[in-house]
């Protein structure tokens, strides 16, 4: 199953994300790594949030994850929730459905 995490930032994101970056690209590769975290980035022009997509068997992988996350942690993020999604097409899809 694939997770949606949705971040919204704070107004002062962009001015603060620079000290707290390293370790949350660092959460986020570890994550990458152990098969969690398929893709993440920021939403651009102009930045006010981020989505990352995760792959696990509950919502708790996407939770865990922004439980920890130090844009979390230090109110760079001002609000997250994850959203679960039915992924029905391409290689990866969760519940390929072909007609």
């Amino acid at each position: 199953m694939h997770y949606l995490l949705f971040y919204e930032v704070s107004e002062d994101y962009l001015s603060r994300r620079g000290e707290f970056r390293g370790a949350h690209l660092q959460l986020a590769w570890q994550s990458h790594e152990k098969g969690e975290l398929v893709l993440g980035g920021a939403l651009a022009d102009p930045v006010d949030g981020a989505v990352l997509l995760f792959k696990g068997d509950s919502p708790e992988v996407a939770e865990r994850f922004a439980q920890a996350d130090p844009y979390v942690t230090n109110g760079l993020v001002s609000s997250w929730r994850v959203r679960p999604w039915t992924t029905v097409v391409g290689a990866d899809a969760a519940t390929p459905v072909r007609l």
